[in-house]
């Protein structure tokens, strides 16, 4: 009973800690964007449902590394191909301080990030192009932290694919909408050895 009660002081402590100790140097983030829609460059725009999953390790204060995989099924209208997209690689995000280079942070419980990403991926349309190859994107986010440890985010970023297929280049903006777990490495150890 007192190792319930100890677990829950610690995880409501972690939980509600200062809004800064999310993004520092030793600690883990993880989560997905799970809406996206896209300003289609090469093709028409529309609206897509897919799973981004990532993790990322802050290296140090401000700076984590880690990678991502995703999953995604797209349809421009009714009646129109469907377009399968998949990807697996290794991202970066840089969240900014607040007042640095002249931007502040809205309402003072979020942080503005930019994220970039490298790895493979390909898409493929019913009876139609397909892409495979080197699948990169980069750009703006924000995080709003609805606890000290959970974000809503919005990102917008250019994606693309470049490689070998019907087309050799496909690229887009878009924008996405998800959430991330910011975890000190001691909840993220805890939490892995209960899993064991």
């Amino acid at each position: 009973m007192k190792k319930l009660l100890l677990g829950a002081v610690v995880l409501v402590a972690g939980l509600f800690s200062t809004a800064n100790a999310q993004i520092q140097e030793g600690n883990w983030m993880v989560g997905s964007s799970l809406l996206s829609s896209n300003f289609g460059l090469n093709t028409g725009a529309g609206y897509d449902i897919a799973l981004q999953p990532k993790a990322a390790y802050f290296i140090k204060d401000n700076v984590a590394l880690g990678g991502y995989v995703n999953l995604g099924i797209s349809k421009v209208t009714k009646g129109s191909p469907t377009r399968f997209d998949y990807g697996v690689g290794a991202l970066g995000r840089y969240y900014i301080s607040p007042g640095e280079a002249g931007v502040d942070n809205l309402l003072n419980h979020g942080r503005w990030f930019f994220e970039g990403n490298l790895g493979v991926g390909g898409s493929s349309v019913e009876n139609g192009n397909s892409t495979t190859g080197l699948d990169f994107g980069v750009g703006p986010g924000y995080s709003y932290f609805i606890t000290p440890n959970i974000g809503i985010e919005g990102l917008v970023k250019y994606v693309g694919q470049s490689g070998f297929g019907n087309e050799g280049l496909n690229s887009n903006i878009t924008f996405n909408v998800g959430f991330s777990i910011y975890l000190p490495s001691g909840q993220a150890k805890r939490i892995a050895n209960e899993a064991k």
